[in-house]
């Protein structure tokens, strides 16, 4: 990282925003200088995505002054803030997916004389923002919505870049990218310190979180809980974060082990086989590539299965995922927004759509009878929402994915096919979610999981499933699992 010396970048001091009765942001001081990465964490509804929006334009604090080297910063939007240097890319991307590179790094600050744009000088200023990041390569003619996540997001920084951004805000940036992509996305940020940007990194990945930032600031209920070093354990971080002991967050609930419920015999491409048991959890671990979410895909009938066996309880077929439900499974796919949830649907319909049975006379659903089914669900799994019509996108993300689970219970399935269950959601609801899991899996449910995290894998699994190169190169008991053993499985080699 640069020397970070001298005054702050950007400096806020006595910020306070408030939603009617609720203090979002309470008396907060925060200061960042020019070539530091200031790590911003905590659960959601700490306050981060408020403080920064505040800090970019978005939102007007209600008490509380501002700075940017010096001078008072006090941004009418996103754009006025932009155009004074400080810039925020969000975890949802702002890109117009059919236009092109050139013209999104651009969008707002085009160059014009006399109405017309001039595109050689557009052209020019999106190549150079594109080389400044190592990414020049990257075609400029090409819509932006064909672009893989990790190129997107550069795009994001070139357009930052274009309009001389000097402080930079990061809100989950690896959250869709793959081990690899990070490293180099890691990369770029350090080359951006050492030009002399401000950076603000807001993560729920904890050793990422240690390894990009100078500087990690904890909030926790709209205030400053801690502010510690980047050496801190992360075990410190989580128990500012929540609040309490870390231990307290992750029991693990006496199992016993049923009988088998699902067996897949050479299923596929991945050749796949294994046994699930009721009582059981286990995880599927593997390189970004391996074929995890594609195993569960296949599993789920999602994608089309050319050979190999699927047995549910005692039914064997090939499998639709009509079937897969009629015969006790369900899926929460990892695309959360675009394949699990109906996100502009109030939560009680989100809950029961998949089994309408029962909710009205015949074929009718009454809309009390749907509402009372959905306030079981969202009692039994602690959905924190206003009401049973509270739209889902109005929800966090950690109760958008209890949402999504509530779906497969209210259908009563045996079998949890779960793609990256915690992805995106803080630590607090995280532990949640495996709480419930945990106290399913205990009533008979058995749980199959994907996770890139190997932590949360080490953490919940009884067994974990290692995949390498589209087939399972190996199984690993608790007493067995490593983070060792299961990257040695996960390159090709065999675990000692």
């Amino acid at each position: 990282m640069a020397e970070t010396v001298g005054p702050p970048r950007f400096e806020m001091r006595g910020i306070r925003k408030a939603f009617g009765a609720t203090r979002a942001v309470d008396g907060i001081d925060l200061s960042v200088k020019a070539g530091e990465v200031c790590a911003l964490v905590g659960q959601n509804g700490a306050g981060k995505s408020t403080l920064m929006s505040i800090l970019s334009g978005a939102l007007r604090a209600d008490e509380g002054d501002m700075t940017l080297d010096g001078e008072r910063f006090r941004p009418a939007n996103p754009l006025e803030a932009r155009r004074a240097g400080v810039a925020m890319i969000y975890q949802e991307l702002s890109l117009a997916p059919d236009v092109s590179v050139m013209e999104n790094i651009v969008l707002g600050v085009e160059p014009a004389r006399r109405g017309f744009v001039r595109w050689h000088e557009a052209r020019d200023t999106a190549r150079r923002a594109l080389t400044a990041l190592g990414h020049g390569s990257i075609d400029l003619g090409a819509p932006a919505g064909r672009l893989s996540p990790a190129e997107q997001q550069i795009v994001e920084l070139a357009r930052a870049l274009a309009v001389g951004c000097r402080v930079l805000v990061l809100d989950e940036p690896t959250s869709s990218l793959g081990r690899e992509d990070s490293r180099r996305l890691f990369d770029v940020i350090a080359g951006l310190t050492q030009t002399g940007h401000a950076i603000v990194y807001i993560s729920h990945f904890i050793e990422e979180v240690k390894e990009v930032a100078d500087r990690i600031v904890v909030l926790r209920d709209g205030r400053v809980a801690g502010t510690l070093d980047r050496s801190a354990a992360a075990s410190r971080i989580v128990s500012l974060m929540v609040g309490g002991d870390v231990a307290d967050l992750y029991p693990r609930t006496p199992r016993r082990q049923g009988g088998a419920i699902l067996e897949l015999d050479r299923l596929g491409d991945t050749a796949a086989s294994l046994t699930l048991h009721r009582g059981e959890i286990v995880g599927i671990a593997g390189l970004l590539g391996a074929g995890r979410t594609r195993l569960m895909r296949a599993i789920f009938g999602l994608e089309p299965v050319r050979n190999g066996r699927v047995r549910v309880g005692t039914w064997s077929a090939g499998g639709s995922p009509r079937d897969r439900w009629s015969h006790g499974m369900g899926m929460v796919s990892e695309d959360r927004k675009g394949e699990g949830l109906a996100t502009g649907l109030p939560v009680s319909e989100n809950l029961t759509l998949s089994r309408l049975h029962g909710l009205g006379p015949g074929p009718l659903v009454l809309p009390a009878r749907q509402d009372g089914a959905a306030r079981t669900w969202i009692e039994r799994l602690g959905i924190r929402c206003r009401d049973p019509r509270q739209p889902v996108a109005q929800l966090s993300g950690g109760n958008q994915q209890k949402v999504a689970m509530a779906r497969l219970l209210h259908h009563d399935v045996d079998v949890l096919l779960l793609d990256e269950p915690t992805r995106g959601i803080d630590v607090s609801a995280r532990a949640e979610i495996w709480a419930r899991l945990h106290e399913l899996a205990a009533r008979g449910l058995a749980v199959l999981f994907v996770s890139s995290e190997l932590e949360e894998v080490l953490t919940f699994a009884d067994r974990v499933l290692v995949m390498h190169e589209g087939r399972i190169a190996g199984a690993l008991e608790r007493g067995a699992m490593s983070e060792q053993a299961i990257m040695l499985l996960s390159t090709g080699k065999a675990a000692s």
